[in-house]
């Protein structure tokens, strides 16, 4: 057996593993709502900026209006969500990987 075939099925060997899928579990259900949810919130913005002009026309404090506003909050809840994937991923998934990290370094050693 090659390297590069000792190599190739240390790999596969990871990918069937029960830590690599429970990686993938958990990746997959934090990250699949967080983007529809984003999806969902960016698609009411745009919406609401095509078809409800006067809604967010609608001045709250002086120059700013429900827009400005909405457009803000895009910025801020993209910040969070990375904000709260980092802790996400610290606690729930760098673990499983680290671990899985070293076997591999050590097979393929």
């Amino acid at each position: 057996m090659t390297t590069q075939e000792h190599d190739a099925s240390v790999y596969e060997q990871v990918q069937e593993s029960s830590e690599f899928q429970e990686l993938k579990r958990r990746f997959r259900r934090w990250t699949f709502p967080m983007t529809v949810a984003f999806l969902a919130w960016y698609l009411l913005y745009v919406v609401l900026s095509g078809w409800a002009r006067g809604f967010m026309a609608i001045k709250l404090i002086g120059d700013v209006n429900v827009g400005l506003v909405f457009g803000l909050l895009q910025f801020v809840s993209t910040f969070l969500i990375a904000w709260a994937y980092a802790r996400h991923a610290e606690k729930k998934l760098d673990p499983i990987a680290d671990k899985l990290r070293h076997e591999v370094e050590e097979k393929t050693q």
